[in-house]
């Protein structure tokens, strides 16, 4: 699995729980407890709404849920790219629109090539 996938399973695990401990994401996904302290920060920097506490763990901001997207692998690596190059952890208000619009925008790109 590719870190790519590996975060969006990560937020989707943690979607059904309501806290996860470093050790149990670390066990589930096979990938030390830092990966699981680096993949965290990703997932934050990228507009997920991520608590987390040292000795306790972390969990969703109650409420939220990640949207379902169809993309293809390389449309998601490259929204993960294009967010850690505009660096979205400085706009962390407008960080989840912003990827919302873009994956909105993604999916018209992709209807207008089927089209032509």
């Amino acid at each position: 699995m590719n870190r790519t996938d590996r975060l969006v399973a990560m937020g989707m695990f943690m979607q059904g729980r309501r806290l996860v401990k470093a050790d149990e994401l670390a066990e589930h996904f096979e990938i030390s407890v830092r990966t699981v302290y680096r993949d965290m920060s990703a997932l934050s920097e990228g507009g997920v709404p991520i608590s987390g506490e040292a000795g306790v763990g972390y969990s969703l901001v109650k409420g939220y849920h990640l949207p379902p997207v169809m993309l293809t692998a390389d449309e998601a690596s490259a929204l993960f790219w294009e967010a850690r190059w505009l660096n979205i952890s400085r706009m962390r208000r407008s960080g989840h629109r912003w990827l919302r619009a873009w994956i909105n925008f993604a999916r018209c790109c992709r209807l207008i090539d089927r089209t032509m």
